[in-house]
């Protein structure tokens, strides 16, 4: 048993009050107040725990000495701590480095600072699962949409994203022991939400296989048609900008994805290697692009020899006239300006993965390879994520019910 003193006050009253060890908790900065980590196990620095007790009766500290004696005997201790929601989601990014990509890690910066203006004052010990709810009901009513008014409906996949992280990084509170059960378990956006969004939100609709024709028809003779060839082959676009020469082998036609250059907030050029390791992988050249590419690499000799000095050497596939590579946005760009000057629709280059996706899903491809050729480990995901069914895709099944209704097949009007 803890020794148990007594603490006579000013005013003639006796208190009494007893220290025990409770362990070993995160250090914190004393200005910052943040968790310090340790640089080489990338783990929080830890230091002996002391708690004080203290109590009007004797018998109220030696019951709440044997509670917490209890607990910590049973590993469910949480010791008092003051660190608020924002600072812990603040050391929860931070050891996620760990594990994420740069761009990944902004993603979730971005998307947790909706919660950070709204609950980040909140010490996390007193945050309750009413609270983590009204403030995803709020996200979803009056969170800003890029691109939209402050106060419109955020897009509820969006806020299913915040949520997510929350709860992990909640997760990640409750295996430290700063916390003992996390209050956003059993958070979700509600079914009248996911109504409302469903009604009101335009989704994005990929090319349908007659725009894709007509683009590819529209830009045969455009300097990057390879490329965007490429985009029209499932490619992502920072796939795109981040393939090289040394990974087409034009002899047999296979193409190798290995590295990407992405893009961190549409500004900083970002070199890296394949997101997952399912995103390294090599792809058989259909003949459309592999052609283009022969011709594409012809070229760009050519514009070598044109430029002299001026050229500089890279080794990327998509470049300029000089030679520097391009980036996602640039590309993008471009190929919004050759959709608009061909009528078509405006797409993200990124869409035009879900239309090759479906297409190969719709032709039959078996789910193992499509989801090999999107650079997934999951089919399930692959199908889920960017194959979308329309009435149009069905045409086939209504035809085959009018054989089984006894009708005559009929040409369509």
């Amino acid at each position: 048993m803890a020794e148990i003193k007594k603490v006579p006050l000013k005013n003639g009253t006796v208190r009494y009050r007893a220290v025990i060890d409770v362990g070993y908790v995160p250090k914190t900065d004393k200005a910052s107040g943040e968790v310090l980590i340790n640089e080489v196990t990338g783990q929080p620095v830890m230091q002996r725990k002391q708690l004080t007790i203290t109590k009007d009766k004797k018998k109220e500290v030696e019951a709440e000495v044997a509670r917490i004696r209890g607990q910590l005997a049973s590993g469910t201790f949480i010791a008092p701590s003051e660190i608020t929601l924002g600072e812990w989601l603040n050391q929860w990014l931070e050891y996620k480095r760990r594990d994420v990509e740069e761009t990944t890690i902004r993603a979730y910066r971005l998307a947790l600072v909706h919660v950070i203006d709204r609950l980040g004052h909140v010490r996390l010990q007193e945050l309750t699962e009413d609270q983590i709810q009204d403030c995803i009901d709020e996200i979803v009513a009056t969170g800003r949409r890029k691109g939209g008014a402050p106060g419109t409906r955020m897009a509820v996949s969006t806020v299913d994203g915040i949520l997510t992280r929350l709860k992990e990084a909640l997760g990640r509170a409750v295996v430290r022991k700063l916390i003992a059960t996390s209050p956003a378990q059993y958070v979700r956006v509600s079914l009248a939400d996911k109504k409302t969004d469903k009604r009101e939100r335009e989704r994005a609709k990929p090319w349908t296989m007659a725009e894709v024709q007509t683009f590819i028809r529209g830009i045969e003779d455009d300097r990057l048609f390879a490329p965007l060839l490429l985009s029209l082959m499932g490619l992502r676009p920072a796939e795109v900008c981040g393939q090289r020469w040394t990974d087409v082998d034009l002899e047999i036609g296979v193409l190798s994805i290995t590295m990407t250059r992405t893009m961190i907030g549409n500004v900083k050029v970002l070199e890296k290697d394949t997101k997952t390791a399912a995103g390294e992988r090599s792809l058989p050249l259909p003949h459309g692009p592999w052609e283009a590419l022969r011709r594409f690499r012809a070229q760009q000799a050519r514009e070598r020899l044109r430029a002299g000095e001026g050229y500089t050497e890279t080794g990327y596939v998509v470049v300029n006239e000089l030679g520097l590579p391009l980036n996602t946005r640039q590309l993008r760009e471009y190929a919004y300006r050759l959709m608009e000057r061909l009528g078509l629709r405006r797409v993200r280059l990124y869409d035009a993965r879900h239309s090759v996706l479906k297409a190969l899903a719709v032709s039959g491809v078996p789910d193992v390879i499509l989801a090999a050729w999107a650079g997934h480990t999951n089919a399930a995901f692959t199908k889920r994520k960017y194959v979308s069914i329309e009435a149009e895709d069905m045409r086939g099944a209504a035809a085959a019910l009018d054989v089984f209704h006894g009708a005559e097949p009929k040409a369509l009007m």
